[in-house]
């Protein structure tokens, strides 16, 4: 019973992911349900599989790729996997390690998956994330979080949804040194950017029967920048008199969330307050392995992803946690339309988490990947 219910609930929760195009698009209907797309560019030709771009990542991502390959080749699911890794040198098209090859392949088939991708700290090298952002013009990152039955945390009513802006901020890579010993980086915030944010946000709580849409700043201190974010979701949030409207400063919102997240419904904020909030989000319901995520982007295009780590330490030793990804490639098959073939893997997932027996040592279980990934096909 306990999944059933849970599914209904993701099923709702991928359809609020779904309206990030709407908002941009009113042609577009559902978010990850139904994205303004052209299945001709993802239909494998001659075949009636759909293409789709899959960047295993680093780290621990080939192993968790590798899992979900496996749960969707049981679940026959008719996707073909084209498989595009990180490169060794820097490509000066994208000015970083990812090719602009991979970059065509997820504008071609307009959906993708990534496994978790490390950019070397302090390297001068462009981040990957951030590559994939700005060539893909991926504008919202959307990650929902909700309690999971059978997995007991501090919380059990958590049920909200973090949208971070995902294209400028503090992320916009514009860094330089002043004078030796003094460096600046450039926060920047557009009418553009954060208008589109905005409206994605109080379209999808209309269309979702959500109440209420906070906007997280520090407009208190950063009163042009944060200001200008604040001017824009007011000036959305008048048109949805429906939908209630609140502003929340970044720190007192972290308090909230933490004493009492049933006060939160959706969760709009530029981009490093969303990379720190959803990431807090995501530890109220267990961690970062049991989150999925979806960014949208320009033209219809859907990648998902897993948002942890690469966790280099674990690296082929058999016990990485696929939740995350695999959740997330639910997100993409309701995208998709592929609705039995998510309920299928979902339902899965969720009940063999809930039956305790076999759960990776994350999730306070001993089993290795492949046990868990077995362990989920023997669930479908």
């Amino acid at each position: 019973m306990g999944s059933q219910i849970l599914r209904h609930v993701l099923r709702g929760r991928a359809g609020e992911i779904s309206s990030a195009l709407s908002a941009a698009n009113p042609s577009s209907t559902r978010f990850l349900s139904r994205f303004d797309r052209s299945f001709s560019s993802s239909a494998a030709s001659g075949s009636n599989l759909i293409r789709a771009t899959l960047f295993p990542g680093d780290g621990i991502g080939p192993e968790i790729a590798e899992s979900v390959k496996q749960v969707f080749n049981a679940a026959e699911v008719p996707i073909e996997w084209e498989e595009h890794y990180v490169g060794q040198d820097i490509d000066p098209r994208t000015q970083s390690f990812l090719t602009w090859e991979s970059l065509e392949s997820v504008r071609q088939n307009k959906v993708g998956l990534k496994g978790p991708m490390a950019t070397p700290i302090g390297k001068g090298h462009r981040s990957l994330n951030l590559t994939l952002r700005k060539e893909l013009s991926l504008y919202a990152n959307v990650r929902p979080c909700y309690s999971l039955p059978g997995y007991k945390t501090l919380y059990d009513d958590v049920n909200l949804i973090t949208i971070r802006e995902n294209t400028e901020g503090e992320y916009s890579g514009l860094e330089h040194q002043v004078v030796r010993g003094v460096v600046e980086s450039l926060k920047i915030i557009t009418r553009q950017a954060s208008l589109r944010v905005a409206e994605y946000a109080f379209h999808y709580a209309k269309a979702h029967g959500r109440e209420r849409v906070s906007a997280i700043h520090k407009a208190n201190i950063m009163q042009k920048t944060d200001g200008l974010f604040l001017k824009c979701c007011r000036e959305v949030a008048e048109k949805y008199p429906e939908i209630k409207y609140e502003e929340v400063v970044i720190d007192n919102c972290c308090m909230m969330l933490v004493k009492n997240p049933a006060l939160f419904d959706v969760l709009v904020m530029p981009n490093l307050y969303g990379d720190i909030i959803s990431d807090l989000c995501a530890g109220l319901i267990g961690g970062l392995g049991l989150t999925p995520s979806c960014n949208i982007g320009e033209g219809g295009i859907a990648l998902a992803e897993a948002v942890h780590g690469s966790a280099p330490d674990i690296a082929g030793k058999n016990l990485a946690n696929p939740t995350a990804l695999l959740l997330s490639a639910v997100t993409m098959l309701r995208h998709l339309e592929l609705h039995d073939k998510a309920d299928r893997i979902q339902d899965a997932i969720l009940n063999t988490i809930a039956e305790g027996k076999y759960r990776t040592a994350d999730l306070g279980g001993s089993s290795s990947t492949t046990d868990f990934t077995k362990a989920i096909i023997d669930h479908m």
